[in-house]
Protein backbone atom coordinates (compact mmCIF):
# COMPACT_ATOMS: atom_id res chain seq x y z
CA UNK A 1 0.00 0.00 0.00
CA UNK A 2 1.71 3.15 -1.21
CA UNK A 3 1.32 6.44 0.62
CA UNK A 4 0.77 8.34 -2.62
CA UNK A 5 -1.84 7.16 -5.13
CA UNK A 6 -0.67 6.37 -8.63
CA UNK A 7 -2.13 8.30 -11.53
CA UNK A 8 -4.74 6.33 -13.45
CA UNK A 9 -4.42 6.08 -17.24
CA UNK A 10 -8.01 4.89 -17.74
CA UNK A 11 -9.86 6.93 -20.37
CA UNK A 12 -13.48 7.50 -19.37
CA UNK A 13 -16.37 9.31 -21.00
CA UNK A 14 -17.21 12.71 -19.44
CA UNK A 15 -20.12 11.35 -17.37
CA UNK A 16 -18.07 8.61 -15.74
CA UNK A 17 -15.07 10.90 -15.30
CA UNK A 18 -17.31 13.36 -13.47
CA UNK A 19 -18.47 10.46 -11.27
CA UNK A 20 -14.87 9.52 -10.46
CA UNK A 21 -14.00 13.13 -9.70
CA UNK A 22 -17.02 13.42 -7.43
CA UNK A 23 -16.01 10.30 -5.46
CA UNK A 24 -12.46 11.60 -5.04
CA UNK A 25 -13.84 14.99 -3.98
CA UNK A 26 -15.81 13.18 -1.26
CA UNK A 27 -19.24 14.16 -2.56
CA UNK A 28 -21.92 11.90 -1.01
CA UNK A 29 -24.18 12.00 -4.07
CA UNK A 30 -21.36 10.89 -6.38
CA UNK A 31 -20.41 8.15 -3.91
CA UNK A 32 -23.97 6.81 -3.82
CA UNK A 33 -24.27 6.95 -7.64
CA UNK A 34 -20.98 5.11 -8.10
CA UNK A 35 -22.09 2.29 -5.79
CA UNK A 36 -25.45 2.13 -7.57
CA UNK A 37 -23.59 1.78 -10.87
CA UNK A 38 -21.47 -1.16 -9.70
CA UNK A 39 -24.51 -2.85 -8.15
CA UNK A 40 -26.44 -2.69 -11.41
CA UNK A 41 -27.00 -5.98 -13.27
CA UNK A 42 -27.14 -4.31 -16.70
CA UNK A 43 -24.33 -5.32 -19.06
CA UNK A 44 -23.65 -1.73 -20.19
CA UNK A 45 -23.49 -0.59 -16.57
CA UNK A 46 -21.05 -3.41 -15.78
CA UNK A 47 -18.67 -2.14 -18.46
CA UNK A 48 -18.92 1.42 -17.16
CA UNK A 49 -18.46 0.27 -13.58
CA UNK A 50 -15.28 -1.59 -14.54
CA UNK A 51 -13.80 1.62 -15.95
CA UNK A 52 -14.82 3.65 -12.90
CA UNK A 53 -13.29 1.08 -10.53
CA UNK A 54 -10.06 0.99 -12.55
CA UNK A 55 -9.82 4.79 -12.23
CA UNK A 56 -10.50 4.69 -8.48
CA UNK A 57 -8.26 1.72 -7.66
CA UNK A 58 -5.02 3.75 -7.24
CA UNK A 59 -6.76 5.75 -4.50
CA UNK A 60 -7.79 2.71 -2.42
CA UNK A 61 -6.08 0.63 0.25
CA UNK A 62 -5.61 3.14 3.06
CA UNK A 63 -8.72 2.33 5.11
CA UNK A 64 -9.16 -0.13 7.96
CA UNK A 65 -11.61 -2.76 6.68
CA UNK A 66 -13.81 -4.25 9.36
CA UNK A 67 -16.37 -7.04 9.07
CA UNK A 68 -18.99 -7.32 11.82
CA UNK A 69 -21.41 -10.21 12.21
CA UNK A 70 -23.53 -11.87 14.83
CA UNK A 71 -26.82 -13.59 15.41
CA UNK A 72 -30.08 -11.59 15.23
CA UNK A 73 -30.67 -9.66 18.42
CA UNK A 74 -27.00 -9.44 19.35
CA UNK A 75 -27.08 -5.68 18.78
CA UNK A 76 -24.92 -5.37 15.65
CA UNK A 77 -26.48 -2.13 14.41
CA UNK A 78 -26.41 -0.51 17.87
CA UNK A 79 -22.77 -1.54 18.26
CA UNK A 80 -21.82 -0.19 14.83
CA UNK A 81 -23.53 3.12 15.51
CA UNK A 82 -21.76 3.47 18.86
CA UNK A 83 -18.45 2.57 17.21
CA UNK A 84 -19.03 4.99 14.34
CA UNK A 85 -19.82 7.86 16.69
CA UNK A 86 -16.70 7.09 18.74
CA UNK A 87 -14.52 7.06 15.62
CA UNK A 88 -16.00 10.35 14.41
CA UNK A 89 -15.29 11.82 17.83
CA UNK A 90 -11.68 10.78 17.27
CA UNK A 91 -11.65 12.70 13.97
CA UNK A 92 -12.18 9.76 11.57
CA UNK A 93 -14.64 9.28 8.70
CA UNK A 94 -16.69 6.08 8.71
CA UNK A 95 -18.52 4.20 5.96
CA UNK A 96 -20.96 1.40 6.79
CA UNK A 97 -22.00 -1.12 4.15
CA UNK A 98 -24.99 -2.81 5.74
CA UNK A 99 -26.33 -5.83 3.90
CA UNK A 100 -29.94 -6.90 4.47
CA UNK A 101 -31.22 -10.36 3.51
CA UNK A 102 -33.33 -10.47 0.36
CA UNK A 103 -36.65 -12.25 0.49
CA UNK A 104 -36.57 -15.63 -1.23
CA UNK A 105 -40.16 -15.00 -2.32
CA UNK A 106 -40.32 -11.36 -3.45
CA UNK A 107 -36.59 -10.66 -3.79
CA UNK A 108 -37.04 -7.46 -1.79
CA UNK A 109 -35.25 -6.20 1.31
CA UNK A 110 -36.27 -3.95 4.17
CA UNK A 111 -32.99 -1.98 4.10
CA UNK A 112 -33.71 -0.51 7.51
CA UNK A 113 -30.17 0.13 8.76
CA UNK A 114 -30.39 3.90 8.33
CA UNK A 115 -33.34 4.00 10.71
CA UNK A 116 -31.52 1.71 13.17
CA UNK A 117 -28.47 4.02 13.06
CA UNK A 118 -30.34 7.31 13.19
CA UNK A 119 -27.66 9.36 14.98
CA UNK A 120 -24.82 8.06 12.84
CA UNK A 121 -26.73 8.52 9.58
CA UNK A 122 -27.03 12.30 10.04
CA UNK A 123 -23.31 12.85 10.63
CA UNK A 124 -21.48 14.50 7.70
CA UNK A 125 -18.48 12.26 8.50
CA UNK A 126 -20.47 9.03 8.07
CA UNK A 127 -21.91 7.21 5.07
CA UNK A 128 -24.37 4.35 5.47
CA UNK A 129 -25.26 2.26 2.45
CA UNK A 130 -27.88 -0.47 2.91
CA UNK A 131 -27.82 -3.06 0.13
CA UNK A 132 -29.75 -6.27 -0.57
CA UNK A 133 -27.87 -9.57 -0.42
CA UNK A 134 -29.77 -10.84 -3.51
CA UNK A 135 -29.16 -14.40 -2.39
CA UNK A 136 -25.37 -14.08 -2.20
CA UNK A 137 -23.68 -16.45 0.22
CA UNK A 138 -21.70 -15.32 3.20
CA UNK A 139 -24.14 -12.66 4.34
CA UNK A 140 -22.82 -10.00 1.98
CA UNK A 141 -23.99 -8.50 -1.30
CA UNK A 142 -22.42 -9.62 -4.55
CA UNK A 143 -20.90 -6.15 -5.05
CA UNK A 144 -19.82 -5.41 -1.49
CA UNK A 145 -16.13 -5.59 -2.38
CA UNK A 146 -16.55 -2.99 -5.12
CA UNK A 147 -18.55 -0.72 -2.82
CA UNK A 148 -15.82 -1.02 -0.21
CA UNK A 149 -13.18 0.16 -2.69
CA UNK A 150 -15.31 3.13 -3.73
CA UNK A 151 -15.68 4.18 -0.09
CA UNK A 152 -11.92 3.90 0.36
CA UNK A 153 -11.31 6.08 -2.69
CA UNK A 154 -13.66 8.66 -1.20
CA UNK A 155 -11.38 9.02 1.81
CA UNK A 156 -13.14 7.05 4.55
CA UNK A 157 -10.71 6.00 7.27
CA UNK A 158 -12.77 2.99 8.35
CA UNK A 159 -15.08 0.86 6.19
CA UNK A 160 -17.41 -1.43 8.12
CA UNK A 161 -19.25 -4.31 6.48
CA UNK A 162 -22.24 -5.44 8.54
CA UNK A 163 -23.31 -8.89 7.42
CA UNK A 164 -26.73 -10.52 7.37
CA UNK A 165 -25.85 -12.88 10.20
CA UNK A 166 -23.86 -15.90 11.21
CA UNK A 167 -23.88 -18.74 8.70
CA UNK A 168 -21.76 -21.51 7.25
CA UNK A 169 -20.51 -19.24 4.45
CA UNK A 170 -19.33 -16.44 6.72
CA UNK A 171 -15.84 -16.92 5.29
CA UNK A 172 -16.97 -14.61 2.48
CA UNK A 173 -16.88 -11.46 4.58
CA UNK A 174 -13.82 -12.61 6.53
CA UNK A 175 -12.09 -12.92 3.17
CA UNK A 176 -12.56 -9.26 2.26
CA UNK A 177 -11.71 -7.40 5.47
CA UNK A 178 -8.69 -6.80 7.68
CA UNK A 179 -10.43 -7.89 10.88
CA UNK A 180 -13.55 -10.00 11.41
CA UNK A 181 -15.62 -9.25 14.52
CA UNK A 182 -18.27 -11.52 16.03
CA UNK A 183 -20.93 -9.98 18.30
CA UNK A 184 -22.26 -12.32 20.97
CA UNK A 185 -24.74 -12.07 23.83
CA UNK A 186 -23.80 -12.61 27.51
CA UNK A 187 -25.08 -16.19 27.45
CA UNK A 188 -22.83 -17.13 24.51
CA UNK A 189 -20.41 -18.98 26.78
CA UNK A 190 -23.15 -21.35 27.95
CA UNK A 191 -24.10 -22.07 24.34
CA UNK A 192 -20.55 -22.46 23.08
CA UNK A 193 -20.94 -26.13 22.16
CA UNK A 194 -23.91 -25.26 19.95
CA UNK A 195 -21.89 -22.69 17.98
CA UNK A 196 -20.28 -23.61 14.69
CA UNK A 197 -16.59 -24.10 15.28
CA UNK A 198 -15.71 -22.55 11.91
CA UNK A 199 -17.38 -19.26 12.78
CA UNK A 200 -15.46 -18.91 16.03
CA UNK A 201 -12.21 -19.69 14.21
CA UNK A 202 -12.87 -16.84 11.77
CA UNK A 203 -13.19 -14.20 14.48
CA UNK A 204 -10.26 -11.92 15.24
CA UNK A 205 -12.20 -10.18 18.00
CA UNK A 206 -15.33 -11.36 19.82
CA UNK A 207 -17.50 -8.76 21.56
CA UNK A 208 -19.84 -9.86 24.33
CA UNK A 209 -22.43 -7.12 23.91
CA UNK A 210 -25.21 -6.00 26.27
CA UNK A 211 -22.88 -6.65 29.19
CA UNK A 212 -24.80 -4.12 31.31
CA UNK A 213 -27.79 -6.47 31.55
CA UNK A 214 -25.85 -9.01 33.61
CA UNK A 215 -22.17 -8.08 34.14
CA UNK A 216 -21.43 -11.35 35.88
CA UNK A 217 -22.84 -13.45 33.03
CA UNK A 218 -20.96 -11.28 30.52
CA UNK A 219 -17.64 -11.86 32.31
CA UNK A 220 -18.27 -15.61 32.48
CA UNK A 221 -19.04 -15.64 28.75
CA UNK A 222 -15.89 -13.62 28.02
CA UNK A 223 -13.70 -16.09 29.91
CA UNK A 224 -15.29 -19.14 28.31
CA UNK A 225 -15.01 -17.70 24.81
CA UNK A 226 -11.43 -16.60 25.40
CA UNK A 227 -10.58 -20.12 26.49
CA UNK A 228 -12.23 -21.62 23.43
CA UNK A 229 -10.45 -19.15 21.12
CA UNK A 230 -7.06 -20.08 22.56
CA UNK A 231 -7.72 -23.74 21.71
CA UNK A 232 -9.19 -23.21 18.25
CA UNK A 233 -6.71 -20.77 16.75
CA UNK A 234 -3.29 -21.57 15.37
CA UNK A 235 -0.31 -20.23 17.29
CA UNK A 236 1.50 -19.35 14.03
CA UNK A 237 -0.31 -16.04 13.52
CA UNK A 238 1.19 -12.94 15.17
CA UNK A 239 -2.29 -11.93 16.33
CA UNK A 240 -3.96 -13.78 19.17
CA UNK A 241 -7.77 -13.30 19.04
CA UNK A 242 -9.26 -11.46 21.98
CA UNK A 243 -12.68 -11.31 23.65
CA UNK A 244 -13.97 -8.06 25.10
CA UNK A 245 -17.21 -6.97 26.77
CA UNK A 246 -19.27 -3.94 25.80
CA UNK A 247 -22.60 -2.23 26.21
CA UNK A 248 -23.25 -0.52 22.90
CA UNK A 249 -26.45 1.15 24.06
CA UNK A 250 -24.51 2.90 26.85
CA UNK A 251 -21.29 3.37 24.87
CA UNK A 252 -19.30 1.30 27.35
CA UNK A 253 -16.35 -0.73 26.08
CA UNK A 254 -16.36 0.80 22.59
CA UNK A 255 -13.08 2.69 22.97
CA UNK A 256 -11.42 -0.42 24.40
CA UNK A 257 -12.67 -2.48 21.45
CA UNK A 258 -11.22 0.01 18.96
CA UNK A 259 -7.90 -0.04 20.79
CA UNK A 260 -7.75 -3.79 20.12
CA UNK A 261 -8.54 -3.26 16.43
CA UNK A 262 -5.79 -0.64 16.13
CA UNK A 263 -3.37 -2.90 17.95
CA UNK A 264 -4.14 -5.72 15.52
CA UNK A 265 -3.85 -3.43 12.50
CA UNK A 266 -0.44 -2.13 13.60
CA UNK A 267 0.84 -5.62 14.37
CA UNK A 268 -0.21 -6.99 10.98
CA UNK A 269 1.15 -3.93 9.19
CA UNK A 270 4.52 -4.08 10.94
CA UNK A 271 4.94 -7.81 10.24
CA UNK A 272 3.86 -7.48 6.60
CA UNK A 273 0.93 -9.86 7.12
CA UNK A 274 -1.67 -7.23 6.27
CA UNK A 275 -0.18 -6.64 2.82
CA UNK A 276 0.02 -10.40 2.21
CA UNK A 277 -3.55 -10.84 3.42
CA UNK A 278 -4.85 -8.19 1.02
CA UNK A 279 -2.87 -9.67 -1.86
CA UNK A 280 -4.45 -13.07 -1.22
CA UNK A 281 -7.90 -11.50 -0.95
CA UNK A 282 -7.44 -9.74 -4.31
CA UNK A 283 -6.59 -13.02 -6.06
CA UNK A 284 -9.50 -14.81 -4.36
CA UNK A 285 -11.77 -11.97 -5.46
CA UNK A 286 -10.58 -12.41 -9.04
CA UNK A 287 -11.42 -16.11 -8.97
CA UNK A 288 -14.84 -15.49 -7.45
CA UNK A 289 -15.58 -13.06 -10.29
CA UNK A 290 -14.36 -15.62 -12.83
CA UNK A 291 -16.63 -18.27 -11.30
CA UNK A 292 -19.60 -15.89 -11.34
CA UNK A 293 -18.85 -14.79 -14.89
CA UNK A 294 -18.56 -18.35 -16.18
CA UNK A 295 -21.85 -19.26 -14.52
CA UNK A 296 -23.55 -16.29 -16.18
CA UNK A 297 -22.09 -17.09 -19.61
CA UNK A 298 -23.04 -20.73 -19.16
CA UNK A 299 -26.68 -19.80 -18.60
CA UNK A 300 -26.63 -17.42 -21.58
CA UNK A 301 -25.40 -20.10 -23.99
CA UNK A 302 -28.24 -20.72 -26.52
CA UNK A 303 -27.90 -24.52 -26.45
CA UNK A 304 -27.78 -24.56 -22.65
CA UNK A 305 -30.91 -22.42 -22.49
CA UNK A 306 -32.59 -24.77 -24.96
CA UNK A 307 -31.84 -27.97 -23.01
CA UNK A 308 -31.59 -26.80 -19.39
CA UNK A 309 -35.26 -27.08 -18.39
CA UNK A 310 -35.76 -30.46 -20.04
CA UNK A 311 -32.63 -31.92 -18.50
CA UNK A 312 -33.51 -30.48 -15.10
CA UNK A 313 -36.90 -32.17 -15.23
CA UNK A 314 -35.30 -35.41 -16.37
CA UNK A 315 -32.92 -35.33 -13.41
CA UNK A 316 -35.78 -34.55 -11.03
CA UNK A 317 -37.74 -37.56 -12.32
CA UNK A 318 -34.75 -39.86 -11.97
CA UNK A 319 -34.56 -40.46 -15.73
CA UNK A 320 -31.09 -38.92 -16.05
CA UNK A 321 -28.27 -38.82 -13.56
CA UNK A 322 -27.11 -35.36 -12.40
CA UNK A 323 -23.59 -36.04 -13.66
CA UNK A 324 -24.77 -37.05 -17.14
CA UNK A 325 -26.97 -33.95 -17.41
CA UNK A 326 -24.18 -31.69 -16.18
CA UNK A 327 -21.63 -33.09 -18.64
CA UNK A 328 -24.07 -32.75 -21.50
CA UNK A 329 -24.71 -29.08 -20.70
CA UNK A 330 -21.00 -28.40 -20.21
CA UNK A 331 -20.31 -29.98 -23.60
CA UNK A 332 -22.47 -27.25 -25.15
CA UNK A 333 -20.23 -24.61 -23.62
CA UNK A 334 -17.03 -26.40 -24.61
CA UNK A 335 -18.22 -26.79 -28.20
CA UNK A 336 -18.84 -23.04 -28.31
CA UNK A 337 -15.19 -22.45 -27.22
CA UNK A 338 -16.37 -20.37 -24.25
Amino acid sequence: MDDEPKTSTVALDPIDQALVDGVLDRRPRALAKAITLVESTRADHARRASGVLDALLPHTGRSIRLGISGSPGAGKSTFIEALGLELIRQGRRVAVLAVDPSSTISGGSILGDKTRMERLSVSPDAFIRPSPSRGSLGGVGDKTREAMLICEASGFDVVIVETVGVGQSETTVAGMVDAFVLIQLPNAGDDLQAMKKGIVELADVIVVNKADIDPNAAEIARRQLAGAMSLLHSSSSPWKPVVVTASASKGDGIANFWTEIERRHKLLTDTGELAEKRHRQAVEWMWSLIDAGLRTRFRRNPRVRRDLDALSQSVAKGETTPSAAAYRLLDHVESANL
